[in-house]
């Protein structure tokens, strides 16, 4: 019996364009990231893992990975907490669901660029809504409270300019950007929950809306969950749109809102260091890398069922 091959034409290109497309632009970024290669020059010196150790010892470096991992641990957090809540009350609610879920999702379908610049407008420290808002609270606890005079009387903060508040401002604009996104992906899960699972819940005792929560809802949203918290983790890593809008010279004030694809853009495109930019290219791939595998191992656990 002679089996056929005709299945390698349906695969073959696919496996071309990964392999042209992903796996050949991976491999050119790990060889130059040993290299001192930059642009325009004929060629490039071997400095083996000189670039690594640059970015492992060096201060500036130091600050792009506190930023980055800030960044991270405030915004995953917060978008999948803010998201399942959403979810949760949209799902709940019979009426104006369609409203609620428009409303939420705007801030993902707007361009980020244009957001920024509303944003920058808004956290203006001395014409901008947010610190007038606050100058007027202030106004009318003093008209009240006047133990409250004495912390009133100060400066509102610098929200983009002040080391101490612009990784928490970029932040808070990436949670308020994100979150909308989480919410559609858990009003999907949600969607798929049978009803019948609510209803034995309910014979067996689970009298109130936790109850039904605890037992039947967050189990079953397991593999949603995993999901959610990976792409979060990813796209928290890759930002940049807000960073490069706020803070185009570089990474905000004294570094502290310097992440990754800012640094990766500085030193390989404004720079033109392309050996120590593939270095940090290598570094973030490598943190992907390491969430997708999470991701695999927590899905073959089962994890709808835990």
């Amino acid at each position: 019996m002679v089996r056929s091959h005709a299945h390698i034409w349906f695969v073959a290109p696919a496996i071309f364009l990964m392999i042209v497309i992903l796996l050949v632009p991976i491999g050119i970024a790990a060889v130059l990231s040993f290299t001192d290669y930059s642009l325009g020059n004929p060629g490039a010196e071997w400095v083996g893992l000189q670039n690594y150790e640059r970015i492992f010892t060096r201060s500036t470096y130091e600050k792009m990975f506190i930023a980055t991992f800030t960044y991270v641990g405030v915004v995953v957090p917060l978008t999948v907490g803010l998201g399942l809540g959403a979810a949760l009350l949209i799902h709940s609610l019979n009426r104006f669901s369609d409203i609620y879920k428009t409303i939420y999702f705007l801030p993902v379908m707007a361009a980020l660029l244009a957001m920024a610049i509303v944003w920058e407008f808004a956290l203006h420290p001395t014409i901008g809504i947010v610190n007038s808002t606050l100058a007027q609270g202030c106004g009318t606890f003093l008209e009240n409270w006047n133990w409250y005079a004495r912390s009133c009387e100060r400066t509102f903060p610098l929200w983009l300019t002040d080391k101490d508040y612009a990784i928490w401002t970029v932040a808070f604009i990436g949670v308020w950007q994100g979150f909308g996104f989480n919410m559609v992906l858990y009003l999907a899960g949600l969607t798929s929950i049978p009803r019948e699972l609510y209803h034995a819940a309910e014979m067996d005792g689970a009298r109130s809306a936790w109850d039904r929560f605890k037992l039947v809802t967050w189990p079953m949203l397991g593999p949603t969950t995993v999901f959610v918290v990976t792409i979060s983790c990813i796209r928290s890593f890759q930002v940049f749109d807000t960073v490069e809008a706020f803070y185009p010279q570089g990474g905000g004030p004294s570094k502290s809102v310097y992440v990754m694809m800012f640094a990766i853009y500085e030193k390989a495109i404004q720079q033109n260091l392309m050996g120590i930019g593939a270095a940090i290219t290598i570094i973030f791939l490598g943190f992907v890398m390491m969430l997708t595998l999470l991701q695999r191992w927590l899905v073959e656990r089962r994890v709808h069922y835990a």
